[in-house]
């Protein structure tokens, strides 16, 4: 079978404002940077206004909103690549045995350093509309009474 990847819908481009549904920063407002050629969107809050950083998400776990943001161009190192996890090494029979001495994964001082570059780029984009950067600072929740599909974004 040949891995084909997803289209975006007509609502969700570069510079979209989508409400995340799943995962550590479900509810948070994030800005859509671009569609990757794996077909994930990649998106960031921006790290400096909300705490999300660069990140893939699937269009499925988004809600696209109506507001829109006049993004610069991105750079070339953002792709599919980046978010590559090592290969954990295989053990042997002794090895299985013996006390857990895994290390938690460090986030890498290059992506640091692009997290940095792409806020650099966007939070300006986002502090030239009117009351964006509160918008998205607040969190997505619903009431009793409220139904998602029924609502505008």
């Amino acid at each position: 079978k040949a891995v084909v990847s997803t289209q975006s819908t007509g609502t969700i481009s570069p510079g979209s404002v989508l409400i995340l549904l799943a995962g550590v920063h479900r509810g948070k407002r994030v800005v859509c940077l671009k569609q990757l050629p794996s077909g994930l969107l990649l998106v960031t809050g921006p790290y400096k206004i909300n705490g999300v950083p660069l990140r893939r998400v699937d269009q499925a776990y988004v809600i696209a909103t109506s507001t829109k943001v006049e993004l610069p161009a991105m750079p070339e190192s953002l792709t599919d690549a980046l978010f590559k996890r090592k290969a954990k090494p295989t053990k042997n029979e002794k090895e299985m045995f013996v006390e857990n001495t895994t290390e938690e994964p460090k986030i890498s001082a290059e992506k640091i350093a692009l997290q940095k570059e792409v806020d650099a780029l966007v939070v300006p984009a986002v502090k030239k509309v009117d009351m964006l950067q509160s918008y998205l600072r607040s969190r997505f929740t619903l009431t009793k009474g409220q139904f998602p599909h029924e609502m505008k974004f």
